[in-house]
């Protein structure tokens, strides 16, 4: 998906250091490792001056938000 999202989604840029972390990931992790990539950019995002928040979207894995809430310590 990371891939499929960098090469066709306009305006969207998914770094080659995220898509090769995703990689050597182990198939059945890859989700896991998702939220943890995920909560770790909010993360950056938090610490930067003027960033005032953040839109999480999971499509089709809506269940997936709280645990990337929970794990960039949003709440």
């Amino acid at each position: 998906m990371a891939k499929y999202m960098k090469n066709n989604v306009a305006g969207m840029d998914i770094p080659d250091e995220v898509i090769k972390r995703m990689e050597g990931t182990p198939k059945e992790k890859w989700r896991e490792e998702g939220i943890k990539i995920a909560a770790e950019t909010i993360k950056k995002l938090k610490a930067i001056d003027g960033v005032a928040g953040v839109h999480i979207m999971a499509i089709e894995w809506e269940e997936a938000v709280p645990l990337i809430i929970k794990q960039a310590g949003l709440k």
